[in-house]
């Protein structure tokens, strides 16, 4: 690998709108936080992972967590989330930026060492590398990397709400002006909008806790292809949340977003569950 220094920022904070303090929630005696920090931090090339939390009181929790559990922790800006990753590099040195969201705590980290894999052979020719654009793993194992030049030109430049409360939204938007790359998931399987690990609402959670109970007591590092083990055995578990399947953020922006199709998210069929 190059001599690329990594910083990895997990963006958390307290005050979801659809499933407030989730990331405090617990999962075996931890809060979901930690576990999937534990995840983040098997993985071999994240180098440096850093908590990037708000300035709001309300997010104090979380801080005191990170302290407690020795997590580097920055606090910033409430809702621009492009200035907080910004930040975070800056201070901590960095020549590209990880980007995984909080609400990640199936995330697998072979996953994560792939995405960073592509970047860091060839930091050369890319701006910008994820798993997302198209995805195809299932969701919940999001992964961005991201050239620290790029990233700050993103911040300088990105006017809209979305493109700051999003993070790369800027970059990924402009394939002709950044130099972007993508991994598939390797089976040739795209899972994305049908397998749904990611937490964000109430039944969201209950199917975590439940693979965490299954998984973790005989390896607490297990991988993708545990779970998917897991729902072939269980089907019942993958009901827990199949109605939130394929729903994600860009469901409000169709408008505004030229490179997502309206078939990459979906819009809420059934009354919402917490609240959105």
């Amino acid at each position: 690998m190059n001599n690329v220094k990594v910083v990895t920022v997990i963006q958390a904070r307290v005050g979801s709108s659809r499933l407030p303090g989730k990331v405090l929630r617990p999962l075996l005696g931890k809060p979901l936080l930690v576990r999937m920090i534990e995840r983040v931090r098997a993985a071999r090339l994240v180098g440096t992972i850093v908590v990037a939390t708000t300035t709001d009181p309300a997010d104090d929790p979380i801080v005191t967590l990170c302290h407690k559990e020795e997590i580097h922790c920055y606090r910033g800006h409430p809702t621009d989330l492009l200035d907080r990753h910004v930040q975070v590099g800056w201070q901590f040195g960095a020549d590209a930026i990880v980007k995984i969201p909080s609400d990640c705590p199936l995330i697998d980290p072979t996953v994560i060492d792939r995405v960073l894999a592509v970047y860091l052979n060839a930091p050369e020719a890319y701006d910008y590398v994820s798993n997302l654009h198209p995805a195809t793993y299932p969701d919940g194992n999001d992964v961005e990397i991201i050239r620290m030049e790029a990233l700050a030109r993103a911040w300088r430049e990105a006017s809209r709400n979305f493109e700051r409360e999003h993070t790369t939204p800027y970059l990924w938007e402009r394939p002709t002006q950044f130099r972007l790359g993508n991994v598939v998931w390797e089976t040739g399987m795209n899972y994305a909008m049908s397998h749904r690990w990611t937490i964000d609402y109430e039944p969201d959670y209950r199917f975590i806790k439940a693979v965490y109970e299954a998984l973790y007591p005989q390896n607490p590092l297990f991988g993708l292809d545990d779970i998917l083990q897991l729902l072939s055995e269980n089907p019942a578990l993958a009901a827990l949340n199949e109605i939130y399947a394929g729903v994600n953020w860009y469901r409000h922006y169709l408008s505004d977003l030229l490179t997502i199709t309206p078939d990459q998210t979906r819009q809420v069929a059934l009354p919402i569950i917490s609240g959105e």
